[in-house]
């Protein structure tokens, strides 16, 4: 293995191998709130982080045993030394390996429509776990070659069975984002598309088109405005990815523009903002996604806005 640099071979780099091990066989079991928090906080460490990564290389190279159907002379390669730790490792990763060989690699297809209240969960075939927030729909099509995934509306959340030679794509009108094995989320709304990463790396191409395309590492952020064309990264604190699966949203210094594109998830019936300086407008709060009026009376308490019920019967944010 790749050593994080200015690391050796210590019993801490050992340590740390052996956790990040541990740490990627529980994630591919389906963690709970706690286990995702508790693994955002370790490998919020770069040499977590690389030592994690790692591993995740080493899970495409086993997964390549998916292929074989007898035996292949192989040419002579020097023996690697590797640590104790590294192969406890991978012993770990060939028992993960073992385990999902025979799950399903052909046509699958669903449609997933989630027009309630409350964050939704998916196990699929391939072994990632998909989580769906309200008012969401997808699209599943995969084939023996490649993953597809379409949000036609809403959000959904990630955590991705890397697989090197089966990449995973999720699309979102034109934009697209790829990844091989990570956890991420992504959000479309009707003025933003925004994707922001758990843990691993993703590519985001807010045009489809490669030339465009922005790398997303570990709690980073890519805010596209569907409007003017314009992107924009921010880096987050650990517990902001996919906070809604929790119910309740906190957020700080958010832009109002930002702020109404997501309660709008959570509504029959859309917020309307009035155009001009008011989407910058910064607010501080917490966003109840089982409540989201609560939100929207206690708006003119914390910036100079009001609210007003138009012809329609649609509520409109205007300036005070």
């Amino acid at each position: 293995m790749n050593r994080f640099p200015g690391t050796h071979d210590d019993p801490d780099s050992e340590q740390i191998d052996a956790e990040a091990a541990s740490w990627f066989a529980r994630n591919r079991n389906n963690p709970d709130r706690a286990t995702r928090k508790a693994f955002d906080s370790w490998i919020s460490e770069p040499a977590h982080s690389w030592a994690y990564a790692e591993f995740e290389a080493l899970w495409d190279d086993l997964a390549q045993l998916q292929k074989l159907s007898r035996p292949v002379p192989q040419p002579r390669r020097k023996t690697p030394r590797w640590r104790p730790a590294v192969a406890v490792a991978a012993a770990v990763l060939c028992a993960v390996l073992a385990v999902n060989l025979g799950k399903p690699q052909g046509p699958f297809t669903q449609q997933i429509a989630a027009q309630q209240q409350g964050a939704r969960s998916f196990q699929l075939p391939d072994g990632s776990t998909l989580y769906v927030n309200a008012n969401t729909q997808v699209q599943i099509d995969f084939s023996a070659q490649q993953r597809d995934i379409y949000l036609q509306q809403g959000q959904l959340y990630l955590e991705v069975a890397a697989n090197k030679d089966r990449p995973l794509w999720v699309h979102i009108g034109a934009a697209k984002v790829r990844v091989v094995g990570t956890a991420f989320d992504v959000r479309r709304g009707q003025r933003q598309l925004v994707v922001s990463v758990a843990h691993g790396q993703v590519a985001f191409s807010p045009d489809g088109k490669p030339e465009a395309l922005t790398l997303l590492g570990a709690r980073q952020q890519a805010t596209y405005d569907l409007k003017k064309g314009t992107l924009r990264q921010q880096t987050l604190d650990r517990d902001e990815v996919a906070d809604w699966r929790s119910g309740r949203l906190a957020f700080r210094n958010r832009d109002l523009a930002s702020l109404v594109d997501e309660l709008n998830l959570y509504r029959h019936q859309p917020v309307q903002l009035a155009e001009g300086p008011l989407g910058a407008y910064k607010v501080s709060g917490n966003l109840d996604v089982n409540d989201p009026d609560a939100l929207l009376k206690a708006l003119p308490a914390l910036i100079p806005v009001k609210t007003r019920v138009q012809a329609n019967g649609q509520l409109k944010i205007e300036a005070r």
